[in-house]
């Protein structure tokens, strides 16, 4: 039976979240998560749609594009470190200090690339320099998004944790929303010349305060009520090697659902949300700006969807939304393709469906992924699995659509790339177990049957 302690200190640690203060506590922690992710994300936001700039300051030559999205690629190397480094220290020592840190490298390291130097100036250091920020960036971000998410399912109401987990993706859209309009309205204000010259250093210059502005909002929290539960109970001993070894000894069966769901979040995740403005400019011939355009109506559309999707999960449960996303993607994908291709209407028009397709997956993943694992090692399983799946077929997924449409001239191909990855994530869906509503806290896995087992020896001890 899970190793819960008695609902007197758990409260004490939660207040109740219909009061006063616990509805400001949960603002707090929504603020906190939020604010980071978005960081995360307006860094990848911002490289995806700068793409043309960034290849002529770094990558200079017929493939500089495909060099370019190697330099995007590059930062998911490390993320499995960043998981395998990151996760169980924040399942030893606490998730607030590990996610302090995170959040100010990723800031720092994003505001570096908009002062370096370019190939012109420095020759070939200019792409070195440029491949190590995005090194750092990736070994930050593999502690990042997973402690985030499990921040915030664990501050989360169980019954709520859909609604309120859904704002940690509100925070990536708003991220990538935020990095596209940037560069478009500067692409509005600027000439082509002044764009690439030095107009496209100014959003990477902004990640700083936005993550100095992160780190303040965490700063201001305490650990998760679920974490300094097990704290209490002398539940979290040993090292952070004790917390890794368990996991994979233990945990191996939610690890490999999730990274064959994550397959499927994460190809379709940068294909839609950081090669589209790529594959609008140089496969369907929009400009610049009216790319970013197609894509930022359909980032906004989604951001605007997420709460939405996210409260739905609540009472319908997660595998539906997730099995509803994974057919239509895998049935539309290939149509959608070939209508973006008739024009920058039917463009928006495309987008705006597959990204509607999408959501309730990226909707859910605060709600679904942490209630795979237990306290003690969710940190450590959430961000290793996630980062290891993104690693190997997520933040390749660019660099992959790129090489293959240079290479075969296949238009379509990003739409069976994701419709491959789909297929994957069916075969993992089917093993996941539903936890809408389930208790999070504890050490063991969260699941319905626990949950029932606890509440019939609660009765047994009342009686």
């Amino acid at each position: 039976m899970a190793a819960v302690s008695s609902p007197d200190t758990y409260e004490s640690l939660a207040p109740d979240p219909e009061s006063p203060e616990g509805k400001k506590l949960l603002s707090k922690a929504i603020g906190a998560s939020a604010i980071g992710n978005a960081t995360e994300w307006y860094d990848y936001g911002v490289y995806g749609v700068s793409v043309t700039y960034l290849t002529a300051a770094f990558f200079p030559g017929e493939w500089g594009t495909v060099l370019t999205m190697l330099g995007f690629a590059i930062s998911f190397a490390l993320r499995p470190l960043g998981g395998m480094v990151w996760g169980p220290i924040g399942d030893r020592i606490g998730r607030k200090s590990v996610l302090a840190l995170t959040i100010l490298l990723i800031s720092v390291a994003t505001a570096l690339i908009g002062v370096l130097p370019s190939h012109a100036m420095i020759g070939v250091w200019a792409p070195i320099l440029l491949i190590l920020l995005r090194v750092v960036q990736g070994f930050s971000t593999g502690g990042e998004y997973g402690g985030a998410a499990t921040f915030m399912a664990e501050y989360a109401p169980d019954h709520k944790r859909g609604k309120y987990g859904s704002f940690l993706e509100f925070g990536t859209l708003a991220g990538f929303c935020t990095g596209t309009a940037l560069v478009l309205i500067l692409e509005l204000a600027l000439t082509d010349d002044q764009m690439y010259d030095w107009g496209w250093r100014i959003p990477f210059l902004l990640a700083l305060p936005m993550g100095l502005i992160g780190l303040y909002l965490r700063s201001q929290m305490e650990d998760t009520p679920v974490f300094q539960e097990l704290e209490r109970e002398d539940e979290i001993v040993g090292t952070a090697w004790t917390r890794f070894k368990d996991l994979l000894t233990n945990y191996w069966r939610p690890i490999i659902i999730m990274f064959g769901m994550v397959i499927a979040l994460n190809v379709a995740n940068y294909t839609l949300l950081s090669y589209q403005p790529t594959y609008l400019k140089s496969t369907i011939g929009l400009t610049d700006t009216t790319a970013n355009v197609v894509v930022l109506i359909g980032q906004l559309v989604m951001m605007v969807m997420i709460p939405f999707f996210g409260r739905w999960s609540d009472t319908t449960g997660r595998k539906p939304m997730w099995w509803g996303s994974l057919i239509g993607l895998f049935v539309l994908a290939v149509p959608l393709y070939w209508l973006m291709g008739l024009g920058f209407a039917w463009a928006i028009v495309g987008f705006v469906i597959l990204g509607l397709l999408y959501i309730p997956q990226l909707s859910t993943i605060s709600a679904t992924f942490p209630a795979m694992f237990p306290t003690q090692v969710r940190y450590a399983g959430f961000a290793i699995s996630y980062n290891v799946a993104t690693a190997a077929f997520g933040g390749t997924a660019p660099l992959v659509n790129d090489w293959v449409i240079t290479v075969t001239g296949w238009s379509l191909f990003p739409a069976v790339y994701m419709m491959a990855a789909c297929a994957i994530g069916m075969v993992a869906l089917r093993f996941l177990k539903e936890t809408a509503g389930c208790s999070i806290r504890g050490t063991q896995i969260p699941s319905r049957e626990n949950d029932f087992h606890e509440l019939a020896g609660d009765k047994v001890s009342a009686s």
